[in-house]
């Protein structure tokens, strides 16, 4: 009889520590649930501070608004070192020497631009070396490659211009949007020889 008594207690005890294991497991499972999910919200906090951060980082320069135009101040004009470049011509090895000169209404701009002279000439040396001498033989072509120098002169000053902005259907489409001040007035040609 005792020794029934003590296989009773021995199966009671089984019963009581698999309820505590059971137990022990539950309490283990909810604490690591509780930890991710902490970790997951800190995770989703940081994500979004990055893209606050990131959209603020987009608007690196305010957008700058046309000085008011002095009749009797004549523009600012800053000639570059001439440009020599090889053309992306497949056919044939062809080459431009072109010089540039930057037409501004605002000396301040021009000043602040000489800072950035390396990332500019850079810029331009880009778009050349993409043009084919077909590309820029005509009159279109020239106006065109004048464009995109002309936005790609402010990329350093954080001026940031579209080509699709200046096209009367995307402005007809974005009138709700301000459209973006350029401080490069024009981009004269002072040589273009294209061989």
């Amino acid at each position: 009889m005792a020794a029934a008594a003590a296989s009773a207690g021995q199966t009671g005890a089984g019963k009581g520590s698999l309820k505590r294991w059971i137990l022990l497991g539950v309490v283990v499972v909810l604490a690591l649930g509780a930890v991710g999910g902490y970790l997951y919200l800190q995770q989703r906090k940081a994500a979004a501070a990055e893209a606050d951060e990131g959209a603020e980082a987009t608007q690196v320069a305010p957008v700058r608004k046309a000085p008011k135009r002095d009749a009797h101040v004549p523009p600012t004009y800053m000639p570059l070192e001439t440009f020599v470049v090889n053309l992306a011509d497949r056919d044939s090895d062809r080459y431009a020497q072109i010089g540039i000169t930057l037409e501004f209404e605002d000396a301040k701009v021009a000043d602040e631009l000489k800072a950035f002279m390396p990332a500019v000439r850079n810029g331009i040396l880009m778009i050349l070396s993409h043009k084919t001498a077909a590309d820029m033989l005509g009159r279109e072509g020239k106006e065109q490659l004048a464009a995109e120098i002309a936005r790609e002169v402010v990329r350093p000053l954080g001026i940031h211009i579209d080509a699709e902005s200046e096209t009367p259907a995307s402005a007809a489409r974005k009138k709700r949007t301000p459209p973006v001040y350029n401080p490069v007035q024009q981009v004269h040609f002072s040589s273009f020889i294209v061989q």
